[in-house]
């Protein structure tokens, strides 16, 4: 007997939404997975976001649930998606990110639903690729390289999957919501990545591009590739930033309710005890631990601030 088609809720954020929101929503419509509904998570937009949501719910509501809630007003894309996926009346079934700006590829939310099981136990977490395009609609290169597998520690140290393509099934849900939302996270999607697979859990890679990413000025952070992306890197790791944020995801994890396994529960005190050493030690302890990112010349970098204590 053919597995039923799972029900799918999209979670959207928006802020100030209304230049590139329609072109989204109608990207919903397009999908070859019709069973979906919508919920938004609204920050404080005082353009005509709220306008073309309602008007989207009176039109296609009937087919669609829609529902729309104040967002939390903490200023970070994190905190609002968190917000979302922390409410207990979710809806059962599969849930999909999804930023505001972007436009979904037909077989988007079909591809995610046949990859992952809406009724296993494991927790499940579905990622794939995007291609970027600009203002003017001119496609451009792929967000992101090519990703086969992620233990946790890789992701410790590197935000590989990208949010506006995650999809989690119940199991991955609920890992996230028992974790809850800290303060100082600096990123949803790299905070979703480490608790599932901080509690054992699978990741999913489809190398199919089902997101069309939408690079502009405004994003809160942009593509992992090209320029402005390696310009914002070296910014990060000049300014202490990244070190602040690989601190502060581990920090939360041990402090708050995440589920971790005993293996990745001690690499995470061995991995903040180290903070205050340097040199070959503390390089060769990263490499003990498995602490790496994607890409020899990443890791590299990451060794040289491990050796000058700065990570």
């Amino acid at each position: 007997m053919p597995r039923q088609s799972p029900h799918i809720t999209i979670f959207l954020c928006t802020f100030n939404s209304a230049r590139y929101l329609d072109q989204q929503l109608e990207s919903y419509l397009a999908q070859t997975h019709t069973n979906w509904s919508l919920w938004v998570s609204d920050d404080g937009s005082v353009d005509a976001t709220h306008s073309i949501l309602n008007a989207f719910a009176r039109e296609h509501g009937a087919a669609h649930e829609v529902r729309l809630f104040e967002g939390p007003r903490r200023g970070r894309a994190a905190q609002n998606f968190l917000s979302l996926l922390m409410r207990e009346d979710r809806p059962q079934g599969l849930v999909a990110l999804s930023d505001h700006d972007d436009i979904w590829l037909p077989d988007k939310l079909e591809r995610a639903a046949q990859a992952l099981d809406a009724h296993s136990q494991a927790p499940q977490l579905y990622s794939a690729m995007s291609r970027c395009f600009d203002d003017t609609g001119r496609p451009q290169a792929l967000s992101h390289r090519r990703v086969t597998t992620l233990n946790f520690g890789v992701a410790l140290l590197h935000n590989v999957m990208a949010g506006h393509n995650m999809v989690l099934n119940p199991a991955a849900q609920d890992l996230v919501r028992r974790a809850g939302a800290p303060q100082d996270i600096p990123y949803h999607d790299w905070w979703i990545s480490l608790v599932v697979l901080g509690a054992g859990g699978e990741v999913v890679f489809d190398h199919r591009v089902v997101t069309l990413y939408r690079q502009h000025a405004d994003n809160e952070m942009g593509a992992s590739r090209g320029l402005r992306a390696a310009y914002q890197r070296v910014r990060a790791l000049l300014a202490g930033h990244y070190a602040t944020w690989v601190r502060a995801n581990a920090t939360a994890l041990l402090d708050g309710s995440a589920k971790l396994t005993e293996h990745h529960h001690n690499l995470l005190v061995t991995f903040l005890r180290s903070s205050t050493r340097s040199g070959f030690r503390r390089v060769t302890l990263f490499r003990k631990l498995g602490l790496r990112r994607h890409g020899r010349v990443s890791t590299g970098v990451v060794y040289v601030l491990a050796f000058l204590g700065r990570v």
